[in-house]
């Protein structure tokens, strides 16, 4: 009989104070009673990549192949994976449909890697809304980028 993976949620978020400038991101993951949070500085970057470093971050946290509910206020993010974007892209080798590089193609790589491990539920949430768990990463980020001046 195969195990199934673990399920676990994971909440991101991602900041920029200017964009681009210093930016900060987040990341609570939850495993039944457990809650992880972790989060970090950039200090020149813009909104967009903390958004995807954030979910980088709290998807390489994870020490074996999970079942992952991801929640983020990012569209960016969220539309990339459920309205097939980042399959668009690499399938052209990474150009968008206008036939230029894909901004950020660096983190979207090692986000299609991660999607490879992990199953993957993408989530959007609304933003700076009644999520606990979204507030509180919008809170980590912009700590984090506090945290650096």
């Amino acid at each position: 009989m195969i195990a199934l993976r673990p399920q676990v949620d994971i909440y991101t978020d991602g900041a920029c104070s200017g964009n681009p400038g210093p930016g900060g991101w987040a990341a609570i993951l939850i495993f039944g009673p457990h809650k992880k949070e972790i989060s970090g500085f950039e200090p020149n970057t813009t909104n967009q990549r903390m958004e995807l470093t954030a979910a980088i971050k709290g998807l390489e946290s994870l020490n074996r192949p999970c079942r992952v509910r991801l929640f983020s206020d990012s569209a960016y993010l969220i539309n990339a994976f459920n309205q097939g974007w980042i399959g668009n892209w690499q399938r052209n080798g990474w150009l968008n449909a206008q036939k230029r590089p894909v901004a950020n193609a660096d983190l979207w790589q090692k986000l299609a890697h991660l999607a490879e491990v992990h199953q993957i539920q993408w989530i959007k949430v609304q933003g700076h809304s009644d999520n606990e768990y979204n507030n509180r990463c919008d809170a980590l980020a912009r700590a984090a980028i506090e945290s650096e001046r």
